[in-house]
Order: C-alpha cells, then sequence, then structure tokens
C-alpha cells in the first residue's frame, strides 16, 4: 500500500494587505499624476510659446519660436556639425564633473582626516568658494592655454570648491556618540571613517552629484564664452555675434535636454543605490 504523501497547502493570499495596496495604488497614482502634469505643462508652454509668436503677440526676431527652433535643428542635423559640438560640449562637461567630483571628495576627505589642517585651509576655502569664477578666465587661459583644457579647469574650478566644502560639512555632521561607540570598540580612524563616516555621508554625496551636474554645465558653456572653437557655448556666442536667435535658442535647448539625460542618470545612480 503506497503511502499518501502530503503536499504543503500554497496560501494564495497576497503578500501584502489591503491598506498596504492600497498605499501602493495611491503612490503609483500621484507618480502617474506627476508625470502627467509635467508634460502637460511642457506641452502649454510649447503651445503658448508658438501661439504667440505666430500671431506676432511677441516678435519672433528676438525669442524665435518652437517651430524655427525645429527647422534649425533639421539644418544642422543635415549639415552634419551638430554632433561634433555636442560631442565637444558634452566631452568638457563630463571630464569637469568628474574630476571636480573625485578631487573635491578626496579633498574633503584629507581635511575630515587632518583637523589642524582644516582649520588651516577652512577660510582659504571659503574665500575661493565666494570668489567671480569667471573673473579668472584670462589667468587660466594663460596658465592652461586656450581651448579645451581652459574650458575643463573653468568647469573643475566652479564645482570643486562646493563639492569640499559639502562633503566635508557630510563627514563632520556624522553622529559623535557612534565615532565614540566605535572607538571604545578600538576601532581606528580608517574603519571609522570607511564603516560610519562614508556611509552616513552617502546622501550628501547623492545630492552633490546632482548640484555638480548643473554647475558642471555652467561652468563649461563659461568656458565656451570665452576661449571656443567648437561647442554649444560657441554656437551661442557666434549665433549672438551675427544675430541668429534661432540657432541661439536651438543650442539653448540642446544644453537643456543634455543636462535633463545627465540629471536623470544621477537619480538611476540614487534609485540604484537607496534599493
Amino acid at each position: 500500500m503506497k503511502k499518501k504523501i502530503l503536499k504543503p497547502k500554497i496560501s494564495k493570499a497576497a503578500p501584502y494587505s489591503k491598506a498596504h495596496q492600497r498605499y501602493l495604488r495611491r503612490l503609483r497614482n500621484d507618480k502617474i499624476f506627476v508625470i502627467i502634469f509635467q508634460i502637460l505643462i511642457l506641452v502649454l508652454f510649447i503651445g503658448l510659446w508658438e501661439l504667440l509668436t505666430a500671431t506676432r503677440v511677441i516678435d519672433p526676431f528676438f525669442v524665435s519660436s518652437p517651430s524655427r527652433i525645429f527647422n534649425m535643428f533639421v539644418s544642422l542635423v543635415q549639415g552634419g556639425t551638430i554632433w561634433k559640438h555636442i560631442g565637444i560640449t558634452l566631452l568638457e562637461t563630463i571630464i569637469g564633473f568628474a574630476v571636480a567630483t573625485i578631487g573635491g571628495t578626496l579633498i574633503a576627505i584629507l581635511l575630515w582626516w587632518n583637523k589642524r589642517l582644516r582649520r588651516v585651509l577652512e577660510p582659504y576655502i571659503v574665500v575661493l568658494n565666494s570668489l567671480p569664477k569667471i573673473a579668472l578666465g584670462p589667468i587660466i587661459i594663460l596658465w592652461v592655454g586656450s581651448g579645451m583644457s581652459a574650458i575643463i579647469v573653468m568647469c573643475v574650478l566652479i564645482c570643486i570648491i562646493l563639492t569640499t566644502i559639502t562633503m566635508l560639512n557630510a563627514f563632520n555632521s556624522c553622529d559623535a556618540d557612534k565615532i565614540q561607540l566605535m572607538k571604545s570598540m578600538h576601532a581606528n580612524k580608517f574603519q571609522i571613517f570607511w564603516k560610519l563616516i562614508l556611509p552616513n555621508a552617502t546622501a550628501e554625496f547623492i545630492s552633490v552629484l546632482k548640484i555638480n551636474v548643473g554647475m558642471a554645465w555652467v561652468g563649461t558653456i563659461m568656458g565656451e564664452y570665452l576661449s571656443s572653437s567648437a561647442g554649444l557655448g560657441y554656437l551661442i556666442v557666434y549665433g549672438s555675434q551675427v544675430f541668429k536667435i534661432d540657432l541661439v535658442m536651438t543650442s539653448t535647448v540642446l544644453l537643456c535636454v543634455l543636462a535633463a539625460l545627465m540629471y536623470m542618470v544621477v537619480c538611476l545612480v540614487e534609485k540604484w543605490h537607496s534599493r
């Protein structure tokens, strides 16, 4: 006689309670609502802009129009030159962004590690942060020459001081009681930094990345205003000199799109980290 094998009953109950499901549904609906309204605002803005310029309420010579910007972009794509300008500006921005973020974080680590050095250099860091970087443009050109190197240096100078100050404040904001607890467990300074200080500053580091996205683009365009023969900043300067407002606005729109894409990449990094 065969033994009857009892199979465990698989519960078909939902993994979440009904209240939690309602909460998740509400969060999803809120997210959809925000996205829809963001798209609606953009569409209304573009539509109103086109309507006002088409009816001559606003002179398109001064502000261009969405249709003229699109036509200018198509002509630039057909000419094949726009990709070169986009690539140069994007490369300059990414290099400046990476160097400033990594360099500023390393400087902040050094200043946190050596309290005496921090006390000596802190006033100078504050002064450098308040200094208008555009005033250093001619000096930067004399130091490193014109072209891409000067533009990257300008981008780094704009971002690195802010990165240093923000990350240093994040390191110093760690709970002193937790640090004392690790010291009581005979943890050395490197272990305290690696196990406690650095994880505690992760949220601030993500915030620095978000801030540096915008600042890096500002620094790159400022550098291209001063010294460049290619790039979106160069197109803006050239377009304003020859009164091609369509070229100026097209380059500006492309900058907005590229900055938004770069910001979205940082948001994906944040989302990945929060899992």
